[in-house]
């Protein structure tokens, strides 16, 4: 098994812990999945072989179970600490999950081996995005979907965010920029297959709460700084690993 690159950013004791909480589970992770969900243009996979690239502590795993009724759910992660807790929750879900202690720049997967990809707040944790990005594209079949999910910078960059969490700050990207990277390694995708979710947690300086009391109107899309994007991306039928 890999170790982790040396670029790698070790997560905070309260990012740690934040990862397990209902509030993770419930309005980030599911809502994101069910997004996701409605970002494809064609019928689900039958059966999926499943990559959960940077799983954490596996609260995906009963979700993506139960959304895409994968024949293999892999899990993904950096860190061991992290992969014994998806273990433990594999167990307690009674769901036979793959775990793969390896950086997402360097899977130790087959070419051509996975169905869906996916990625779910994770990219803002990488510095090699790019080669990560390379690595997705090449264990996903053709015809594959990676499912990309992620915070911008704009939500990243911010006190609250920057006091309770550790990211590397020289990479973080807008949503405009994400895209850019997704179609640049050769992903295809249509407006159809994005969104640019606006929920409570993610406005960028109050959680919505000036908002909530009726005190700021909220701004429209196209007048706003995006804090999130997801896209449903394929790889292309007659592309190459």
């Amino acid at each position: 098994m890999n170790n982790p690159a040396a670029t790698y950013v070790e997560e905070t004791r309260f990012g740690f812990w934040f990862l397990r909480s209902h509030v993770w589970h419930h309005h980030v992770l599911r809502v994101a999945i069910n997004d996701l969900l409605t970002r494809f243009d064609t019928p689900l996979p039958e059966a999926p072989v499943i990559l959960d690239a940077g799983c954490g502590q596996g609260r995906s795993f009963g979700l993506l179970a139960n959304a895409f009724r994968p024949s293999k759910i892999i899990g993904l992660d950096a860190d061991p600490h992290s992969l014994d807790c998806s273990r433990a929750e594999a167990q307690r879900l009674g769901l036979d999950v793959d775990l793969v202690l390896s950086d997402c720049g360097k899977i130790d997967l087959p070419d051509a081996s996975v169905d869906l990809l996916f990625c779910h707040q994770v990219f803002h944790h990488l510095v090699e995005q790019e080669k990560a990005l390379a690595e997705f594209w090449r264990v996903l079949k053709p015809g594959g979907r990676l499912l990309f999910a992620e915070s911008t910078k704009y939500y990243i960059d911010t006190w609250v965010i920057r006091w309770l969490f550790r990211h590397p700050m020289h990479v973080q990207k807008s949503a405009d920029e994400y895209l850019a990277m997704l179609r640049g390694q050769g992903f295809q995708f249509t407006e159809q297959n994005i969104s640019y979710p606006y929920l409570w947690w993610s406005r960028s300086t109050d959680f919505g709460l000036l908002e909530r009391w009726g005190l700021q109107k909220p701004k429209p899309f196209g007048q706003r700084n995006e804090t999130l994007v997801n896209v449903v991306a394929t790889k292309p039928l007659e592309a190459t690993a």
